[in-house]
């Protein structure tokens, strides 16, 4: 064993190697993206790891291995999770031989998502186990004991980290190479009771999977990571309280006998809330703690002995009120006398992520007076920070998404249009002055929208934007609708030859694996064709003059139609020549600032400057400035 300053999100990579993994499939998405990514970096031999094209391929293909007896992981976010509800859902019935864990991350607040869902939610139903870490440390243990849940009771298992547990880096203790586990599947075995799908065998399997609940609940109860954490009696002094085992001696529930005339309260939580918890109670109060790491099954015995004798409870946890109803539930069922408090009650706020600042509030509130601990004078003196600057995101200097938007913007001037957005860096389009995403929902849907409106719109020039990975994920199949429905649209793909948003990584587009294989590259152009759309065009939206005119002659045919907008993402590609502001032709109309948008433009009192550190020489600015005061380090200097 030895030590390693990880992120959450690698620390859970390394345990899955560490525990023999076999096969790694996902599709990425902030904040699980790195997960794969350091397996593919430190994997074994043996070890297989793809980007799928979506997240229902990779459960899929995850599912398949784990039918052979592998042990596999499957990485997603929680809006992924949609994406792989089917084979989900109807894996859960039939089951798996070699352990399979499914990683969902959450993202409260959320910080980069559509959505604040709880996969806890799918847990439930769907039937499945579910671990939540509350540190890195953990999440590298409970991945190597998800694996092993599975393969003793033949059932894929979630294991749902949250953005702060995936991306803080801590000091973790890991196996050294020659401890891991080396897996070894056994192969598939033709067994079509088992495999295959069918309405009996899903009756069967259901009051099987019930009756195995029941099982793993109690095992859940006796689970370590499922622990009731007692206060010990303050030894004198203004100390921290001390937090024992819970066999500690003193009143019920671990009170000292001094303070039984106060309400008897007690703190729930679970996942990186727990952590919080804990860091608030150093100056909080002496309570007892109830940490949940499986919100399903959930220990019925474990939180029953923690109930017994409480008057009040306290759930911290994100994002939903899981532990919160599951004690509730346990009060009613079992005639217990304790109130449950937290989201439900608005003890706890029900929406965003909890910091430990927004926790020890919380656990302030919920304590009477006497109880709490008076917080450190200098802590209370504490002077405000002053708030930060507000910086929206913007999308990238030089991005050629900017001249994709507004070569369109351009070419349809003055004409009723709409703009269906998607999920990627282009969703940035939105913003001003470019204003170029009128929708936006979830990966691939701009496309149905864009087909929506145009049937209720006849007279809309209907266009959907779609990025070259999202396109191989999600929009295939509404191109095809389209087609097949006699839709009237046009189709913008963005193709930046890569998936930008979440850290470049490849797909079908690119021409290579993330096994670092050379692979043949999907062509886009011929997808579409083969789908039967006969007006396909590409051009480089850098060129703007170009690009305009084929917006415009496109739009106007009738049918299904597509632009490619091809040029590379700045981040991997090489910047050209630094642009300029020749100040004597300028005349500070700041057209480039108002249509454009693009950080790198700056004022500098009433002149137009470039910001050197920013621009990458894309020269739209330059293609649209009325006057040419705008142009490269070697034309400026040609001019002088």
């Amino acid at each position: 064993m030895h030590k390693e300053f990880l992120m959450g999100n690698e620390a859970i990579a390394l345990g899955a190697v560490a525990a023999g993994v076999n096969l790694v499939s996902g599709y990425p998405g902030t904040p699980s993206t790195e997960v794969l990514e350091t397996v593919a970096k430190h994997r074994p031999d043996q070890t297989y790891v793809e980007w799928s094209v979506n997240e229902k391929a990779a459960m899929e293909v995850a599912a398949g291995a784990a039918y052979a007896g592998a042990r596999s992981l499957v990485t997603m976010k929680q809006v992924g999770l949609n994406v792989a509800a089917d084979p989900l859902m109807s894996l859960a019935y039939i089951g798996v031989k070699g352990g399979m864990v499914v990683l969902v991350a959450d993202d409260p607040g959320p910080v980069s998502s559509q959505t604040e869902q709880d996969t806890r939610h799918f847990s439930f139903f769907s039937k499945l186990p579910c671990f939540d870490p509350s540190s890195a440390q953990e999440a590298y243990e409970m991945v190597q004991e998800a694996f092993a849940c599975s393969e003793k009771y033949k059932t894929p298992v979630f294991l749902r980290p949250t953005t702060r547990v995936c991306h803080s880096y801590a000091s973790v203790t890991v196996k050294d190479p020659d401890e891991y586990t080396v897996h070894r599947p056994d192969g598939f075995a033709k067994d079509s009771a088992r495999w295959v799908i069918f309405p009996r065998l899903s009756y069967q399997n259901h009051l099987k999977i019930e009756e195995r609940n029941v099982r793993l609940a109690e095992d859940f109860s006796s689970y370590e990571r499922n622990k009731i954490i007692r206060p010990a009696k303050a030894s004198g002094g203004s100390g921290s309280p001390k937090y024992l085992p819970d066999d500690i001696s003193g009143g019920p529930c671990g009170v000292p006998a001094e303070s039984l005339h106060a309400p008897r309260r007690g703190i729930a939580a679970g996942g990186i809330s727990f952590t919080y918890v804990m860091e608030a109670l150093k100056t909080a109060g002496s309570v007892p703690l109830l940490k949940i790491a499986t919100p399903h099954p959930f220990p019925e015995r474990l939180a029953l002995e923690f109930l017994e004798g409480l008057d009040e409870v306290l759930c911290i946890e994100e994002l939903d009120p899981v532990i919160e109803r599951e004690l509730t539930y346990l009060c009613g069922k079992y005639h217990l006398p304790a109130k449950i408090c937290g989201k439900l009650s608005h003890h706890v706020k029900n929406a965003g992520e909890n910091t430990r600042d927004s926790v020890s509030e919380d656990i302030h509130s919920f304590l009477a007076q006497e109880e709490r601990r008076a917080v450190p004078a200098a802590a209370a003196a504490s002077d405000n920070p002053p708030n930060l600057p507000v910086r929206p995101p913007v999308l990238c200097a030089g991005c050629p998404h900017r001249a994709s938007f507004y070569a369109v913007k351009t070419a349809m001037k003055g004409k009723k249009t709409i703009f269906c957005g998607d999920i990627g860096c282009y969703t940035l389009g939105n913003a001003m002055p470019l204003d170029m995403v009128d929708t936006c929902l979830c990966m691939g849907a701009g496309l149905g929208i864009a087909q929506g409106v145009g049937h209720i719109e006849p007279d809309t020039h209907c266009f959907a934007f779609v990025g070259d990975s999202t396109f191989f994920a999600s929009a295939i199949t509404g191109v095809v609708n389209a087609v097949y429905n006699q839709s009237d649209m046009t189709l913008i793909i963005l193709d930046n030859s890569t998936t930008a948003m979440t850290g470049h990584q490849p797909h079908p587009g690119t021409g290579q694996t993330m096994m670092g294989e050379m692979t043949s590259k999907i062509n886009i152009e011929a997808v579409l064709q083969g789908i039967g759309l006969t007006a396909v065009e590409t051009v480089d939206p850098l060129d703007l003059k170009k690009a305009v005119s084929c917006v415009k002659r496109t739009a106007e045919k009738p049918g299904v139609k597509a632009v490619v907008f091809r040029s590379p993402c700045i981040a991997v590609t090489q910047p050209a020549p630094v642009m300029h502001v020749l100040s004597e032709k300028c005349i500070s109309c700041r057209k480039c600032i108002r249509e454009l948008g693009c950080p790198a433009l700056i004022l500098n009192g009433d002149k137009v400057c470039i910001d050197s550190s920013l621009c990458t020489g894309c020269t739209l600015c330059s293609q649209l400035c009325p006057t040419g005061a705008i142009a490269n380090g070697k034309e400026a200097k040609s001019r002088e």
